[in-house]
């Protein structure tokens, strides 16, 4: 959008001096930024200067600003830069999203996997159970085989006895551990699916991601075109205002002229009617005195008038 000259000249003054603060500010910052090493933190410093980097770069676009007020009137380089801070934000928005939802996701996978920790726990706590059951089932059956050995003169049913016992607690390990390792072998499974679905939960995270971004710079676009079409409707709308405007001030001096016209149309009457009162007053006067013209006959009426008086 254009400026006029007035305009433009205040804006560039502004913008100028809104540059020389902020070249103060980013050598303020770049004095204490350069202060040494044990007056401030390394996190201070980095803040410092990216807060000077940040001045440094609208001073440039403040100077680049006031060169095109000068040259143009005109401030459309501000328009690159507001879109860019936009784009920036509506990214950082989505990254937020994003990250977000990939926290969510992570920490549901990060209870699952801690659920299969523990049932793994579980399955090795029962895998030593076993093993300490064959253990104490090998130690039974040697101290049977010393008790047969050292008590070979005890009778026979205690042997059965002992015997079926144990043949017992064998094919109740045997059932046990086939039942611990139909269950491992399921856990196993079971991990295995949650491992393939969440590869394929991550596969389409990336594919709305990708989406979203392609969703995001069209509407970029179509708001672009509509800031578009919104200027040039902006642009027409000063045109037929200025229009307007100057219809208006030409009505307006028509109508002061015309007012003046009738005003001294009105004082002419005015002056002719005091004029006409005023002659007709003076006339009165020399006619009622006898002045100039009227003087004889003034004098033959008096005469007559005396004659008269005489008479009588």
């Amino acid at each position: 959008m254009s400026l006029s000259r007035s305009q433009s000249l205040r804006t560039a003054a502004v913008v100028e001096d809104c540059s020389l603060q902020l070249d103060m500010l980013g050598h303020s910052l770049h004095v204490k930024a350069s202060r040494p090493r044990g007056t401030l933190a390394a996190q201070e410093r980095r803040r410092l200067t990216v807060l000077r980097r940040e001045c440094q770069r609208m001073s440039e676009l403040m100077s680049e600003m006031h060169l095109e007020l000068q040259e143009k009137q005109t401030f459309s380089c501000l328009q690159p830069v507001v879109e860019e801070e936009e784009q920036k934000k509506k990214e950082e928005e989505m990254k937020r999203e994003l990250e977000d939802e990939l926290g969510r996701r992570g920490q549901a996978l990060k209870r699952q996997k801690d659920e299969l920790q523990h049932m793994c726990e579980e399955l090795r706590e029962r895998t030593s159970l076993c093993s300490h059951l064959k253990s104490e089932l090998m130690r039974q059956k040697s101290k049977l085989d010393g008790k047969k050995t050292a008590e070979q003169s005890s009778t026979e049913q205690k042997v059965q006895q002992t015997q079926r016992e144990t043949c017992q607690a064998e094919t109740l390990l045997r059932d046990e551990l086939k039942r611990l390792e139909t269950q491992l072998k399921e856990e196993m499974r079971s991990h295995e699916f949650v491992m393939k679905f969440l590869q394929e939960e991550q596969q389409e995270l990336q594919q709305k991601k990708q989406q979203l971004q392609r969703r995001s710079e069209q509407m970029l676009q179509e708001k672009k075109k509509q800031l578009e079409d919104v200027c040039r409707k902006r642009t027409s709308n000063l045109d037929r205002l200025t229009e307007m405007r100057t219809k208006f001030q030409e009505m307006e001096q028509v109508v002061l002229e015309d007012r003046e016209e009738q005003e001294k149309e009105r004082l002419l009457q005015a002056e002719a009617r005091a004029a006409t009162k005023l002659q007709a007053w003076w006339r009165g006067c020399t006619v009622r005195r006898g002045l100039g013209s009227f003087k004889e006959a003034h004098g033959h009426k008096k005469r007559q008038k005396a004659a008269k008086k005489k008479k009588k």
